[in-house]
């Protein structure tokens, strides 16, 4: 490591954000991005650890030692090297994982963890902005065809992974857009659809192919799927909401998160809904749960104006 007192000499000091007041106004992210000297000062506080737990604690298993130390040499492009090895989408990760390498993170036993997350999608974007990922597509291919069933993020990783392996693969997705959650059910605010519509067409410029609109079982039987492909991966994800039983369960103006959720990023997108579009403008709303989803739902409530959002 570069500097062994960094944790010592630097304050953990994350992104900033928009005021409140500016960010209900619109839809995008509002998160302000860190001085690259900054940044190189929270690559400085990583300390070398014997035992790196932040890169156990990652469900990828970034070596992330490696690249925040990259950063503070200021080395930026063999950061995304190091990040790219490891992490299909930092991009996503990095503005939506919940960052348990962080809360691994030794430093956080008695002081503020690593700012991990934001090193992370900082360096993707500069690799993004200088050119440094490029569309890589296999050299041959092995003659094996694949269909995904699915194109949330489980989809878009394994179709990554499969096609880096030379096989030919095909991804359905019953809705109009490619991307599930990360295009549907997240909001833009935490993660602009931009930022995935990048990383689609990088993966279609690599050879993968997206269906939509194809729903299976429906639009093709999995009879078909079996004679036209030599392997089947099932990447649906997790849609059938939990409910709950309570009396007025059942009455008008109640709404599982993501039709809510799925709704408004459909109209994030340029489509309009004929008097079916769940609004919270001008209502008294009530979301139960209080994670990412009902954060999400808040977020959402309140830029559709609520006259007034209880969690």
């Amino acid at each position: 490591m570069g500097d062994v007192k960094g944790f010592i000499n630097y304050k953990r000091v994350g992104f900033k954000k928009e005021k409140v007041d500016k960010r209900l106004t619109h839809w995008n992210e509002f998160a302000l991005p860190l001085k690259e000297q900054d940044l190189k000062d929270q690559g400085a506080r990583c300390m070398d650890c014997g035992i790196p737990f932040c890169q156990s604690g990652c469900p990828v298993s970034n070596i992330i030692p490696d690249w925040n130390d990259l950063v503070y040499r200021e080395n930026w492009k063999e950061a995304y090297y190091r990040l790219a090895r490891t992490n299909n989408f930092p991009e996503f990760t990095g503005r939506i994982c919940p960052a348990p390498c962080e809360n691994a993170c030794t430093l956080a036993i008695n002081k503020d963890a690593v700012t991990i997350k934001n090193i992370e999608v900082s360096i993707i974007e500069k690799a993004f902005a200088n050119g440094w990922v490029k569309v890589n597509p296999p050299k041959k291919r092995s003659g094996k065809k694949i269909a995904i069933v699915g194109s949330g993020p489980a989809g878009l990783a394994c179709a990554d992974e499969l096609n880096k392996a030379s096989h030919s693969v095909t991804v359905f997705e019953k809705n109009e857009v490619v991307g599930g959650l990360l295009t549907l059910g997240i909001p833009n605010f935490k993660l602009d659809k931009k930022i995935v519509n990048r990383r689609i067409k990088l993966l279609e410029e690599e050879g993968i192919i997206f269906k939509t609109n194809t729903e299976i079982g429906k639009d093709i039987l999995l009879s078909e799927l079996l004679e036209q492909f030599d392997a089947i991966v099932l990447a649906g994800g997790a849609e059938k909401p939990r409910d709950i039983n309570v009396e007025g369960r059942n009455l008008n103006g109640i709404y599982f998160a993501m039709e809510y959720l799925s709704q408004q990023s459909r109209v994030n997108l340029g489509q309009t809904f004929n008097g079916n579009r769940i609004d919270a403008k001008d209502k008294n709303v009530i979301v139960i749960g209080g994670g990412d989803t009902g954060s999400d739902c808040i977020g959402t409530a309140n830029r559709q104006g609520a006259k007034s959002v209880t969690n």
